[in-house]
């Protein structure tokens, strides 16, 4: 077994091998650029070497350098993780020439799979099943239509050296064919630096089944379970879990063994990941091959009770694999879902900022994180959004689903956007629960999952959260300022002086507070509570449209706790006692997060920001042109149009790309294009104005 292992990588994946490597007595090296001086996975290494900037090209993605730094920290080992080198046949073959392990299959391995298309021409010659497609070398724009057109519709266009849906296009008439092609050759030459593309029939409501293969230098190869990864969205993957459900043990046992055989035809060592297309009649073809450790491995680990990185170091090391197939046993049921940092309620646009506040559910052996960041460290734009996973296992997929909804409830991140609520979503969802899903499910339930287009009754549950977020909201001020009246009172010369009431005092009146709070849709809400004491305890009587509402609470630490009453009109113009509030009303915890005047209130899955507003005057407005800015740091692609040519509204007008994602920005109105005022290729920041459209007079 090695001494030392060097973990070329970073984030979570980093800080996962580190554990397995260190419970190993294995001493271990870090790499990290500029964005990751501080990085978690810096802290938890044994030694650490810097790479250089933060974009990966400058930094995780310099295999030469990272070679040099293995032989200079003296590890005998290099685990890619996944993502940067870990697919790179030359960064391995490199590694084979230094004398240092690769953590991995060979070169030749990953280079037969890196290639969709040659990947297709081994499988179909070990008679794995394939989709009928088009994966020749020709690349010409005219050859990849025609042969679209002679294939037929929907058909998937695929970068041929890439993977997590970069590169992907779905098209549905030769109308969009061209435009598709030129986008997909775009994305695949910024994210994987080789433009060749592949096409195959798109199955229209298929399931995404893998299986997780394990190989060794003596021959020996195995399967550890079967994995369903049909929740995705824009191909990659949200929601995993092990093992695929509704599979019977005949068609279980055909996936193994085929994955197997894909396996052996390439010759494959160590960990690696068959994906194969399952159809509604139970016919299943190869996808490709994934020549690492996958993210979603967690979920295998957990049915199997097997630890896959210490597999991967053994076989590395030269050991055989722990386990023949007979001896391979599952047990339970087991989610995975990502943690992102993104906006489900703008397009999942990726975001990127510091997590002011981050509460992760208590770990057990029923609630595993698999994380690499702290509550302060930043979510970076150089890298992917992954906050962390969250996987969950229990004796069967309900209890395993409930323990998953559990955990997501119990989820607390502030600072930045973030798809916490979308998962719980899906998680709650009626077809979800009963194993009722294909790769097109977020599609055809994205609406209701992100919010919109719901039913009345779901739409009016959904109103009536956020007004008892708002009410709360509104309690949190005033608990706040008290508390914060109280410590500057001990800390005062009179600590008894009225000026440092917050009471709200009014002669011959009841004490009445003002609360301006502005939310997320920059609405500001205007609230007015009347405050009552009753056996020494604070009431606040509010009204939010046509509801009434009695509160009561106190802030201990970070946490709110409060009571909350929903009153009869005719209750709250009467005198408020105890015996009335008893009567209906609903206690709750809530933790809070502060940072300046912003603030997160989490209620279940849900978060709900407000900032309060010191002064009464802000002008609420929809600015169009808004539209025209950049939602994220990131790089200009092309321009779509050209200056003064006219435009619709939502008509594309120029691609910029960020976290190795294309967003097309639009017109916001019919108008003519008066500027672009960033060229192809140019960096620009979150919030910079891109170009300038003259609206027609109509507008």
């Amino acid at each position: 077994m090695f001494t030392k292992l060097l973990i070329a990588n970073r984030g979570e994946i980093a800080c996962r091998i580190i554990k397995t490597a260190q419970l190993m007595g294995v001493r271990t090296v870090a790499l990290y650029s500029d964005a990751d001086i501080d990085a978690c996975h810096v802290a938890m290494a044994d030694e650490s070497f810097y790479l250089g900037g933060s974009a990966p090209a400058d930094s995780y993605l310099k295999g030469e350098l990272i070679i040099e730094i293995a032989k200079k920290s003296g590890a005998q080992a290099i685990h890619p993780g996944y993502g940067f080198l870990s697919e790179n046949a030359d960064f391995a073959l490199k590694c084979e020439q230094s004398g240092i392990a690769f953590v991995g299959p060979s070169a030749a391995a990953i280079d037969s799979m890196g290639s969709k298309s040659a990947a297709k021409e081994i499988m179909g010659a070990a008679n794995v099943p394939l989709v009928p497609g088009y994966h020749g070398d020709v690349q010409d724009d005219d050859v990849l239509v025609s042969e679209a057109n002679a294939m037929g519709f929907p058909l998937l266009i695929k970068a041929a050296y890439g993977g997590g849906g970069k590169g992907m296009r779905i098209v549905e008439s030769k109308d969009e064919v061209l435009e598709a092609i030129q986008s997909a050759r775009r994305e695949a030459i910024s994210s994987f630096g080789n433009d060749k593309l592949l096409m195959e029939r798109y199955l229209r409501q298929p399931r995404h089944v893998e299986v997780q293969v394990f190989a060794d230098s003596f021959g020996n190869c195995i399967y550890l379970s079967d994995r369903d990864c049909s929740i995705q969205r824009r191909h990659q993957k949200v929601v995993e879990e092990a093992p695929a459900p509704g599979l019977n043990d005949a068609l279980r046992v055909s996936m193994g063994e085929a994955a197997v055989a894909a396996a052996k035809a390439i010759n494959y060592e160590g960990a690696g990941t068959v994906e194969f297309l399952l159809d509604t009649d139970g016919s299943f073809y190869f996808m490709e091959m994934n020549t690492r450790l996958q993210v979603e491995h967690p979920v295998t680990e957990l049915v199997t009770g097997q630890d896959l990185v210490k597999w991967q170091l053994m076989v590395a090391s030269g050991s055989k694999l722990p386990l023949a197939q007979d001896e391979v046993r599952i047990h339970g049921h087991a989610f995975e879902v990502r943690i992102y940092a993104e906006d489900p309620q703008n397009d999942f646009l990726p975001a990127s900022g510091k997590l002011n506040f981050l509460r992760e559910p208590e770990q057990s052996q029923h609630v595993r994180i698999d994380s690499g960041v702290r509550e302060n460290d930043v979510i970076s734009n150089f890298y992917d959004p992954m906050i962390s996973k969250l996987i969950t296992w229990d004796e069967s997929r309900p209890r395993a689903l409930q323990r998953l909804v559990h955990a997501l409830a119990s989820y607390q991140i502030s600072g930045l956007k973030h798809n916490i609520e979308f998962l719980a979503n899906i998680a709650e969802h009626e077809a979800f629960a009963n194993a009722d899903f294909s790769t097109d499910f977020i599609e055809r339930y994205g609406d209701a999952l992100i919010g919109h287009g719901l039913s009345p009754d779901v739409a009016k549950s959904q109103s009536n959260e956020r007004q008892t977020a708002l009410a709360l909201a509104a309690l949190y001020q005033l608990c706040a300022r008290k508390a914060d009246a109280k410590r500057c009172a001990v800390n005062s010369d009179d600590p008894y002086s009225p000026w440092g009431a917050v009471s709200g005092f009014r002669l011959n009146s009841a004490s009445v507070h003002q609360v301006a709070l502005l939310d997320d849709d920059q609405h500001v809400n205007h609230l007015e509570l009347t405050e009552t004491q009753v056996a020494s305890k604070s009431f606040y009587r509010l009204a939010i449209n046509d509801t009434q509402l009695t509160l009561s609470g106190e802030l201990i630490g970070e946490t709110l706790h409060a009571e909350i009453a929903v009153n009869s009109l005719s209750a709250m113009n009467s005198a408020v006692n105890s015996q009335s509030i008893k009567s209906n009303a609903h206690k709750i915890k809530l933790p809070v997060s502060q940072v300046g005047d912003d603030f997160t209130l989490f209620i279940n899955s849900s978060s709900y920001h407000y900032q309060a507003i010191q002064s009464e005057v802000i002008e609420e407005q929809d600015n169009l042109e808004d539209k025209l800015k950049a939602p994220m740091n990131g790089t200009i692609v092309t321009h779509l149009v050209a200056v003064g040519d006219e435009v619709t509204a939502g008509q594309g007008i120029m691609v910029m790309e960020a976290m190795k994602m294309e967003y097309t920005i639009e017109s916001p109105f019919d108008g003519t294009v008066s500027a672009f005022f960033f060229d192809a290729g140019e960096l620009v920041s979150d919030g910079m104005l891109l170009a300038e459209v003259s609206a027609t007079e109509e507008e």
